[in-house]
């Protein structure tokens, strides 16, 4: 079997009325009140509005949390939840040094031992925060992380 799977609890809400800004900040508070990813889709509700679906995926035990932040952060008056089953691949964080600073690579793999990687990805946050401070591309500092990486592991 490729991942492990787990339960999640999806929360969605169709959203027509409230000033697009606020998705920013209601993005941060999500996942920092727990949520595992948080996205909105583009939708029609009836009589053609023009809407949002915001679907956030979380783990049970923050469903609370997470439906009060919805209900006080946004205009909606109700929440459709499910139970979903998903795969997540076996992951591993290693640092790695570029000449702009460290940079932590999240590597995802086919089985639990961890042989086969599938996915290599530096940390954003971690490569747009050294592209700020040296003032060098983004995609320099990220390509770098990634073939700092691929010397690690030869």
């Amino acid at each position: 079997m490729t991942g492990q799977e787990e339960k999640v609890t999806v929360l969605e809400t169709t959203i027509d009325d409230m000033n697009p800004e606020i998705y920013s900040y209601l993005f941060d508070k999500l996942m920092k009140d727990g949520a595992l990813d948080a996205y909105v889709i583009p939708a029609y509700m009836k009589k053609n509005r023009p809407a949002n679906l915001l679907c956030v995926i979380c783990h049970a035990e923050k469903l609370e949390t997470l439906l009060e932040t919805v209900f006080r952060e946004t205009s909606t008056l109700g929440v459709r939840i499910r139970e979903e089953k998903r795969r997540v691949l076996y992951r591993s964080f290693e640092p790695v040094n570029t000449p702009w600073g460290e940079v932590t690579v999240k590597t995802g793999f086919a089985g639990e031992d961890k042989k086969e990687i599938l996915q290599i990805a530096p940390e954003y946050e971690e490569c747009r925060s050294l592209s700020e401070k040296s003032g060098i591309p983004l995609k320099k500092v990220y390509t770098a992380a990634l073939l700092a990486f691929e010397k690690l592991k030869k």
